[in-house]
């Protein structure tokens, strides 16, 4: 579309990192993770369908989560601690290592715009990107972009737990604030797939994720649309000796830096309630 099929490269670079991260992380969490039980057996099997195995099930976790799919072919409520927290951050990055549909592609076009603005305050230059600069118009756009999600999912969490609604969940303590967190994150990001052993089949439920479900898809795309419009207006900007290469290996490994860095700042404390202080 820019014509410079390298600037894809290095893009599908990103979400090919991440994505494989997630894939080997998830394995390992669930084939490794500690207990008599599962050492007894040498992994653990919980909520696993017996003809496709940990590994499997832990890969199509990762995948249907990097996506849009919301199929499973195994319970992630019944995953370990730390096996069960990869599903919840890989909607957290906000579905873009490949995300669904078109979906995926803006989100990570967004990050890769918040990447070179941050680039640029640390070279004293002003950012640049597939030849348009990156204004304060324009990092508006893609920040309200970023913190609509998190906005959503950090709120129907705490309007949950404080008005006792996690209470339908089936679990207590650190892994049941794991299903209310897993629930808003995955109808905010659009996935669909769930730890089930929360019922949210009451009105408070269905009008919260209905909510999440609906301003969480639509409201990105509010944001998405005036970044493109804004963009859209400039004339191009020939690069110049100071503009960040966006399609060498320093600028994916920034990507992916910023990406994790900006979930890592939001959701941490978060998650530090749920599956982080279940494994610990």
């Amino acid at each position: 579309m820019v014509g410079q099929n390298r600037q894809g490269y290095a893009i599908l670079a990103v979400m090919a990192t991440l994505a494989f991260a997630s894939v080997a992380l998830t394995n390992a969490f669930e084939l490794a993770h500690g207990g008599t039980v599962p050492q007894a057996v040498g992994a653990a099997m919980e909520g696993k369908e017996a003809r496709f195995g940990v590994s499997n099930s832990a890969t199509f976790a990762a995948v249907t989560t990097l996506t849009s799919t919301g199929a499973v072919n195994s319970f992630h409520d019944s995953y370990t601690s730390l096996g069960g927290m990869m599903p919840i951050v890989n909607m957290m990055l906000g579905e873009v290592a490949p995300g669904g549909v078109g979906a995926g592609l803006y989100g990570m076009l967004v990050l890769a715009v918040m990447t070179v603005f941050v680039a640029g305050l640390m070279v004293g230059r002003t950012p640049e990107y597939l030849g348009k600069k990156i204004g304060a118009r324009e990092i508006k756009f893609a920040s309200l972009y970023f913190l609509v999600t998190p906005a959503l999912v950090l709120a129907g969490v705490a309007a949950a737990m404080a008005t006792g609604n996690n209470s339908t969940a089936l679990n207590v303590g650190p892994h049941g604030f794991s299903e209310v967190v897993y629930a808003f994150t995955s109808a905010g990001n659009n996935n669909g797939s769930a730890f089930a052993g929360i019922t949210v089949n009451t009105w408070w439920w269905d009008i919260a994720l209905g909510l999440a479900m609906l301003l969480g898809r639509f409201l990105p795309i509010i944001m998405v649309l005036g970044l493109a419009g804004s963009l859209a207006r400039q004339a191009p900007t020939p690069a110049s000796a100071g503009t960040l290469p966006t399609h060498k290996p320093l600028f994916v490994g920034m990507v992916v830096g910023v990406v994790v860095i900006l979930v890592a700042l939001t959701f941490l404390p978060t998650l530090a309630l749920g599956p982080l202080a279940e494994g610990l």
